[in-house]
């Protein structure tokens, strides 16, 4: 059974840091890409950064570049989404997700953690 726990939401003031982390388990994590989305009130869901199993091509969302870095422990499972400079708009639920084919869509998913940012 494939499980992706997000942990590390939480409520924070503008300007500040979080660091998400998305402990996978039940599959062969170095044979996925993992993805971080995020979903806000009354917007739809949006890719904020992925990297692949493999190699630096990470993606970022334009609007997190300069201020996300997403990573990923291979040792532990585990990918990062470390978060600087919060914006109020960067308040949504954060998502991981993970798939196995570079060209196909994420098949799982986590159950998100609430990041909210006060101005």
């Amino acid at each position: 059974q494939v499980q992706l726990v997000e942990t590390g939401g939480g409520s924070v003031q503008a300007g500040d840091s979080l660091r998400l982390s998305c402990a996978a388990s039940g599959l062969p994590f170095t044979r996925y890409d993992m993805a971080w989305f995020r979903l806000a009130p009354g917007k739809e869901r949006e890719l904020v950064a992925a990297i692949p199993r493999s190699g630096p091509s990470e993606y970022y969302l334009d609007s997190v570049k300069g201020r996300f870095i997403i990573s990923r422990d291979n040792a532990k499972n585990t990918v990062y989404l470390e978060m600087n400079t919060l914006k109020p708009e960067d308040t949504a639920i954060y998502s991981c997700a993970a798939r196995g084919s570079s060209s196909g869509d994420y098949r799982y998913w986590g159950q998100g953690t609430q990041v909210t940012v006060s101005s």
